[in-house]
């Protein structure tokens, strides 16, 4: 009996061992006939997208500590004719057909003496934290600083004019062109909004933006040289009217400050007769015309200008503003390439001559 009741004791004591924790769960058998689930992969890196064999990318390509500068000087060129305004073309056609034109203010002299920028200094900068800064720098005003991308697009910074300069010899396509191919600028050289609700927009004028890669052709060094040419035209005209004479407001206060007896004038109900309109100015008549044609040529590999050369007109009718900050007239541009400032080079240690031994007297 002792035995029996010692062999159902172990045998307990082994069940107990056997057990498993209390909340483990157990898989559920996988019905006949299904087959197993293949493991999962990790989700492949999206690779970069495969330039055409025939097309290039352009890029800014700067390094830190070593900045890319260039100089853009702008010359007067008093031979060369300037671009007809919208409303000049206007008043030809319309004396070509025997009516009489609306009269213009006079347009500003292509040549004036006020001090305008000439010549900007542009110098790229890589900085620490990998951003792209801009300091533009014109021999006239104060220097202006903005952040790019490295296909020269303006994010923050320079507003107008500067901006209008920047983008012209800094943004570079979006996408990898081919020869042949044509892109846009970002630019705004006209602004017919700015003049307010009192202007009226004439139908017609132009608005053509247009930068198309010509050609790459191998340079030196292994070097790639994209040649890029320019040709944009932005024109309006319309007509900017007066704006209308206020009434002077009535003085409620008039009874309060002892002028009961004021004569007040009091429209005669019986009068059939509509008063006589009031005679309104004639509108001004203006507009303005920018146009810009250039060729430059792109190192691709070093991510610079070789060159950029360009003609920058403007006409202006009415007091329009020009959105390049230059007088109306025809201008010629040139990018000149600055290099780094060399570190001046340390003197050289002139060698003393060894002394000569003194022969001993005889």
């Amino acid at each position: 009996m002792k035995r029996s009741l010692s062999g159902l004791l172990v045998a307990l004591a082994f069940t107990a061992c056997k057990q498993e924790a209390p909340g483990k769960m157990e898989p559920i058998p996988r019905p006949p006939g299904a087959t197993a689930p293949e493991p999962e992969e990790a989700a492949p890196v999206p690779a970069a997208p495969a330039v055409p064999k025939d097309a290039v990318v352009l890029r800014w390509k700067l390094v830190q500590d070593a900045p890319v500068s260039f100089r853009l000087n702008l010359a007067l060129d008093r031979n060369a004719a300037v671009p007809e305004s919208a409303p000049a073309k206007a008043a030809k056609a319309d004396k070509k057909k025997g009516a009489k034109a609306a009269p213009a203010a006079e347009a500003p002299k292509a040549a004036t003496k006020a001090a305008v920028p000439t010549e900007y200094m542009y110098v790229l900068v890589l900085d620490k934290s990998g951003e792209r800064q801009l300091r533009v720098t014109p021999n006239a005003g104060v220097g202006e600083d903005a952040t790019f991308s490295d296909r020269g697009f303006i994010i923050d910074g320079l507003q107008g004019p500067a901006r209008n300069l920047a983008t012209l010899v800094l943004e570079l396509p979006r996408d990898p062109v081919r020869p042949g191919e044509t892109w846009s600028l970002g630019t705004e050289l006209t602004t017919p909004d700015a003049l307010g609700t009192l202007f009226r927009r004439a139908p017609g004028g132009e608005r053509h933006n247009r930068v198309k890669l010509v050609s790459v052709t191998p340079g030196d060094n292994g070097e790639q040289v994209a040649t890029i040419e320019y040709d944009i035209v932005e024109q309006f005209g319309g007509t900017l009217s007066a704006p209308r004479p206020t009434l002077p407001k009535k003085d409620k206060g008039a009874g309060q400050m002892g002028l009961e007896n004021t004569a007040i004038e009091v429209p005669n109900e019986l009068d059939d007769t509509p008063p006589a309109p009031a005679a309104q100015p004639e509108g001004t008549e203006l507009g303005a015309t920018v146009k810009v044609t250039g060729k430059g040529e792109f190192l691709v590999k070093a991510g610079q200008w070789r060159s950029w050369e360009g003609t920058l007109s403007t006409a202006l009718n009415g007091p329009a503003q020009p959105a390049v900050n230059l007088p109306a007239g025809t201008y010629q541009a040139r990018i000149t390439p600055v290099g780094a400032p060399q570190a001046p080079a340390a003197p050289q240690a002139q060698e003393t001559p060894a002394p000569t031994a003194t022969p001993p007297a005889p």
